[in-house]
């Protein structure tokens, strides 16, 4: 398959392409090859707000967005979907030139974020409140509205995919939005826009600012005419996107963030069914997922032999050119994150953990690293408490189901764990007692639209997907009205 040609490098405010007012650019760079793709235009401050401006007028009382029937939104959307569905090959493309992504999964993420949008796209007139009965002769309703201009700020890791799981959630409730996507990741998110025009969305429901998390970020987070920030990413972020909020009007705040995932594999499991699921769990796009099964706990029972498959199964994987249909791992998002892999897999090793394949950076172009497998890993190391994001499972050994959930639970974040079993007391009292947003049963992964998702702890606050992230997006308005007396 060839590299996509680039359509879009301009903001996209007010559903017209225009270039940032400073005239900045920034280098959005493949990530395989290590090669510039294009120049982006640098959205700042003075972006953020013009795109603000837009949303709130698209929002205020009396305009098409806010008049418009709830079914009618729910038309755009499903048109926005078919668009998508149109374009699932350019858009697949053009996910992993920018992302490194391999192909089928870019391809899944474009069909799954066409079944979101679909999904919300069906709630938009299904959206109500309830009738409440008072005491005495008193009327109560309840309303749900929307919040207003949202801003969502997006991650690298599922540019589409997590983008509009925000996106298909806030329009459906009529709300505005403005993006700032990763820097890392803007080109999907612009082609996208020009998605959304040709729906024919109303100007300034949706806008898109690339730029920089200190600038363009930053401001979104602080502006005093958003009324809420929906962000993925990393803890230290989410903290800062919490500070803006309080130093500025209090807006509400729904954050996604890290993850440091227990997977537990009991001896009476399938050992060569346990090894594959673990594998996945790890290595799926390069460990480069928030609820990735970093924290691999096998029983003692099996342990040795689950380390031996492990490592065979890790030196099979196949990594390299993420076009090429064979190809399970692609490239890591950028040299940042490749050498904060590569100094957590010197700490594993210093810190007495073994090193059985892998641990290394593969030589050539691109941002490649070798699938890493450590045994002996002990719940102290850095590599078992930090969130890694790379290639590299850590396998821990354990004895008795009260112990793995204790040391399941000793960690700073929540938001994914598993079990794999035939057990199924052994399961429930996994999934009922490990404090996290989702449990797995003899599965891993499962990320569904219909299922809320999100995390305990400092792995984040709220939840998306499914009908309890509506009400992430809307605020719920009481309203009571006194009856008047019969006439005597």
């Amino acid at each position: 398959m060839a590299v996509p040609e680039v359509k879009y490098s301009q903001l996209f405010i007010n559903n017209e392409f225009v270039n940032s007012v400073s005239g900045k650019t920034f280098p959005t760079i493949n990530p395989t090859t290590g090669e510039k793709i294009c120049d982006i235009q640098e959205g700042d401050k003075a972006d953020i707000d013009l795109a603000v401006k837009a949303a709130k007028e698209a929002f205020k009382r009396g305009s098409p967005w806010r008049t418009m029937d709830a079914s009618k939104r729910a038309e755009y959307l499903l048109k926005l979907a078919d668009l998508l569905q149109r374009d699932v090959e350019y858009l697949a493309s053009l996910e992993t030139v920018d992302n490194g992504m391999i192909i089928t999964m870019s391809r899944g993420s474009v069909n799954r974020a066409v079944g979101m949008i679909r999904y919300y796209a069906g709630w938009a007139d299904k959206i109500h409140g309830k009738t409440i009965p008072l005491d005495g002769k008193l009327f109560c309703y309840t309303r749900y509205e929307p919040k207003g201009v949202i801003g969502a700020i997006t991650p690298w890791n599922f540019p589409i995919a997590v983008m509009m799981r925000k996106v298909a959630t806030a329009l459906a409730c009529g709300n505005t939005i403005v993006v700032k996507p990763a820097e890392q990741t803007p080109l999907t998110a612009l082609y996208i826009a020009s998605l959304v025009k040709e729906a024919g969305f109303p100007a300034g429901v949706f806008n898109v600012v690339p730029g920089y998390g200190p600038t363009a970020g930053a401001s979104l987070s602080e502006h005093m005419n958003v009324d809420m920030v929906t962000f993925t990413g990393s803890v230290q972020v989410g903290k800062l996107i919490q500070q803006a909020s309080g130093r500025s009007n209090l807006k509400h705040v729904a954050l996604e963030l890290g993850g440091k995932s227990p997977n537990v594999v009991f001896a009476d499991a399938d050992l060569d069914y346990a090894v594959e699921v673990s594998h996945g769990a790890l290595f799926c796009h390069s460990g480069q997922v928030c609820c990735a099964g970093t924290r691999t706990y096998v029983q003692e029972g099996i342990y040795d032999e689950f380390v031996k498959k492990s490592a065979e199964r890790a030196q099979k994987r196949i990594t390299g050119n993420p076009y090429d249909e064979k190809t399970e791992s692609g490239p890591i998002i950028d040299t940042d994150q490749v050498s904060k892999i590569m100094e957590l897999i010197e700490s594993g090793k210093n810190e007495g953990a073994k090193l059985q394949c892998g641990g290394k950076r593969i030589e050539g172009k691109g941002n490649f690293i070798e699938s890493t497998v450590f045994s002996e890993v002990t719940d102290d190391m850095k590599i078992a408490r930090e969130e890694i994001f790379g290639p590299v499972q850590q396998i821990i050994k354990f004895k008795t189901l009260e112990e793995v959930i204790d040391r399941a639970n000793d960690t700073e974040f929540g938001l994914a764990a598993a079990v794999i079993t035939k057990d199924i007391d052994k399961a429930l009292a996994i999934a009922n007692s490990v404090r996290a947003g989702v449990v797995w049963v003899n599965t891993y992964g499962v990320v569904d639209h219909h299922a809320p998702f999100g995390g305990y702890n400092m792995s984040g606050v709220g939840r998306e997907g499914g009908e309890e992230s509506l009400s992430e997006f809307c605020e719920i308005k009481t309203v009571v009205i006194k009856v008047p007396e019969k006439n005597s």
